[in-house]
């Protein structure tokens, strides 16, 4: 395994429960739906600014972080976004809300959403990373993102109830979907899904567990569309951000231009928006070279990074082909990009180690390399 020890967590930060990163507490927003007002929007821009350093990330969950939070200046913060209505009525609750819905949701969409929120105060105690994935807007386009359950249609317009891993899902009615979903849940902590408290869909079906009777897979998704890029859609402008990441002001700048949704490709959805706004720091075009690399906070914003990690992706981002994905990784832990990458760079004590086709936590080729030295020739 590439680079040095780092530590599994388990849990995701919130609200309510943030956690402490290495430029200050993390503070994790979970839109209900993944919708912002422009009012909700505008308030977590103001609120970052004032009780945070004003960086502000979209994680990979389709949340929203503020960073540079102290334990003085966030139980003001948690006021502020109170009265927005974007907090929960405690930890547990929100960290039981782990929703991610499709940012091109239509109405049916979201009564669905609303339905298995609804549903969340039956489930059983599950892992912190286990999550819904609701993807019946106008073309399935989360399949590749993390989620443990997932509500998709199927060619016909049915509704499937997918465990991830399977390639084939339970047709449920929008009336039962709540309660299948429950069921489903607990087939999976029955069946051992769960070990120290850990534990997620896709690795017990690794394992060959199959759910049976009314939960068994029998029915197909519809086939899934490319995850979006930046620019115009019938829904709106979907507007992008180096490495997720923008200041405060920028967000308030967006919040005039209309209602957001924030989207699992650490991007924002502003809907109804016919043209590309005109604002310094977003990424809008599909080919812009900075889409080919993933490269997580890196030192010192985060505690386990053993270097700075971004500057060296912006370097290098120019020179990764079409097509290609660069991962720049503060440690072996992979944060940005667990997937496989087509070269990935892990800091460790003594430099970079390289890995070819795989991921942070894969065999290196080389080892200790200097940041300064590193290029891609030949890699791609």
């Amino acid at each position: 395994m590439a680079g040095a020890g780092f530590v599994v967590q388990g849990w995701c930060p919130g609200a309510l429960r943030p956690m402490m990163s290495g430029d200050g507490l993390v503070v994790r927003v979970r839109p209900d739906a993944g919708r912002l007002s422009k009012m909700q929007a505008a308030g977590i821009a103001a609120a970052a600014q004032a009780h945070g350093n004003g960086v502000i990330d979209l994680s990979g969950r389709g949340n929203v972080q503020l960073r540079g939070v102290t334990e003085a200046s966030h139980p003001a913060l948690i006021a502020d976004l109170r009265a927005l209505g974007l907090i929960d009525a405690d930890a547990a609750q929100e960290a039981q809300r782990n929703l991610l819905v499709t940012p091109f949701a239509d109405a049916a969409t979201e009564a669905l959403a609303q339905t298995l929120a609804a549903a969340l105060g039956d489930m059983p105690i599950l892992p912190g990373k286990f999550g819904f994935a609701i993807d019946t807007g106008p073309a399935p386009v989360l399949h590749s993102v993390s989620a443990d359950i997932r509500l998709e249609r199927d060619s016909a317009g049915g509704l499937i109830l997918r465990c991830d891993g399977l390639p084939m899902g339970a047709p449920v009615s929008r009336a039962n979907v709540g309660q299948h979903a429950v069921a489903l849940a607990q087939w999976f902590i029955a069946s051992g899904g769960v070990t120290d408290g850990r534990g997620r869909m896709a690795g017990l079906i690794a394992r060959g567990v199959r759910p049976k009777g009314p939960l068994a897979g029998t029915v197909a998704p519809a086939p899934a569309a490319s995850p979006p890029a930046p620019g115009l859609s019938p829904q709106g402008a979907m507007v992008g951000f180096e490495f997720g990441q923008m200041q405060a002001g920028t967000l308030a700048a967006l919040a005039q231009l209309g209602d957001l949704r924030v989207t699992p490709w650490r991007m924002l959805l502003i809907r109804g928006l016919t043209r590309l706004p005109g604002l310094p720091g977003l990424v809008l075009s599909a080919d812009d070279p900075l889409r080919r690399v993933a490269a997580c906070t890196g030192a010192p914003g985060c505690l386990q990074a053993h270097a700075p990690v971004r500057p060296l992706a912006r370097r290098l981002a120019p020179l990764i082909p079409d097509g290609k994905v660069l991962h720049v990784s503060g440690c072996a832990k992979g944060c940005a990009h667990p997937a496989v990458a087509d070269v990935t760079l892990v800091a460790t004590p003594r430099g970079f180690d390289r890995i070819l086709h795989g991921t942070a936590q894969g065999t290196s080729d080389a080892q200790g390399l200097s940041a300064p030295d590193i290029d891609l020739k030949g890699l791609f």
